[in-house]
């Protein structure tokens, strides 16, 4: 009798572990509203992003690593930045090349 409750007592303590791991791993399974699509709480300024912005860019942080969704917003928006001041860099490069003009 003193061993079935020994038993019973080991098996509810290695279930009550397993609980607690698989809560600390996947959460309580609270789900905060979600964003509207296209949106993170990561934040650049709509134009002109300078270097001290992105060292400012902070990430969510999940078990493995950082919030995907918020790395590749950050990504997209640095890289559409990119292309914008190439162009601009373009537009001004062909401006000073035009025929006639005296460098």
């Amino acid at each position: 009798m003193v061993t079935a409750l020994l038993y019973l007592l080991v098996m509810a303590f290695v279930g009550a572990m397993l609980f607690l791991a698989a809560s600390a791993v996947f959460g309580r399974s609270e789900e905060l509203a979600p964003l509207p699509p296209g949106t993170t709480l990561t934040a650049l300024p709509a134009e002109g992003v300078t270097g001290a912005d992105v060292e400012a860019l902070r990430f969510q942080q999940t078990l493995r690593g950082y919030k995907a969704s918020e790395v590749d917003w950050a990504l997209s928006r640095l890289g559409r930045e990119i292309d914008s001041l190439r162009e601009q860099l373009a537009a001004v490069e062909a401006g000073s090349e035009r025929p006639g003009d005296a460098s």
